[in-house]
């Protein structure tokens, strides 16, 4: 993100919800795995390319059911092409994250083809996503949102969870987003368990009545 490194650093407010338990490295950091990064494009402009981890812990409001989604992990790289900016995506990952009070289903975000990680004014970015519902009698297909019609999420800076830097090098830096516009459908391919799953989960809900929040650390590496 082009801007990150103009903000202000501030202290991070981190609620309960926001630990990031079990990946610390000896400087309280999470690890961060380059791995997944894209190569830049052919016709890179040379030296102008990095790749951008992201290590965050995120929860899913829907109305007042609040659902902790655990450790995300995402990848991508920017830099510029004829002088103009680009990005390639690289992965998202997302291991299932249990719902509280629904007998064992889990969700777990997968990543809907579109992103766009260049920050201005208005957005931090924007990401397309759908939900992988897990249940031992659900079909392997329920989801909420689909490939071909996933949720579209805008994300904003959120208040609560401040930017800082973290460190100079390697740039590394944490920050908080926050949409709170997202729209949720009802579920899809969910069998004969579609009702009882939309009723359970509280959907179709609509915008204004979500939330999906993220608190996250990320670190930057030239390609």
């Amino acid at each position: 993100m082009r801007r990150l490194l103009a903000a202000t650093a501030a202290a991070l407010s981190a609620a309960a919800l926001f630990v990031f338990p079990g990946h610390a490295s000896a400087a309280g950091l999470p690890d961060f795995d380059f791995s997944a990064c894209p190569a830049p494009p052919a016709d890179a402009d040379p030296g102008t390319w990095r790749c951008e981890a992201f290590v965050a812990q995120g929860v899913l409001t829907i109305g007042d059911r609040a659902i902790p989604l655990g450790e995300m992990r995402l990848t991508f790289s920017e830099g510029k092409v004829d002088g103009k900016y680009a990005q390639v995506f690289g992965e998202l990952r997302h291991a299932p994250a249990r719902i509280r009070g629904t007998f064992g289903a889990a969700i777990q975000l997968k990543y809907g083809g579109y992103s766009d990680f260049q920050s201005d004014d208005e957005r931090r970015g924007e990401l397309d996503l759908y939900a992988a519902l897990r249940h031992p009698l659900l079909p392997k297909e329920c989801t909420i949102g689909t490939l071909g019609a996933p949720l579209h999420s805008v994300v904003k800076d959120d208040p609560a969870v401040p930017f800082e830097v973290i460190s100079q090098n390697p740039t590394t830096v944490k920050f908080g987003v926050v949409d709170s516009q997202l729209a949720l459908p009802g579920t899809s391919g969910c069998g004969p368990l579609t009702r009882v799953t939309d009723e359970v989960l509280g959907l179709p809900s609509a915008s204004g009545k979500n939330t999906f929040t993220m608190a996250t650390y990320v670190q930057f590496k030239p390609l």
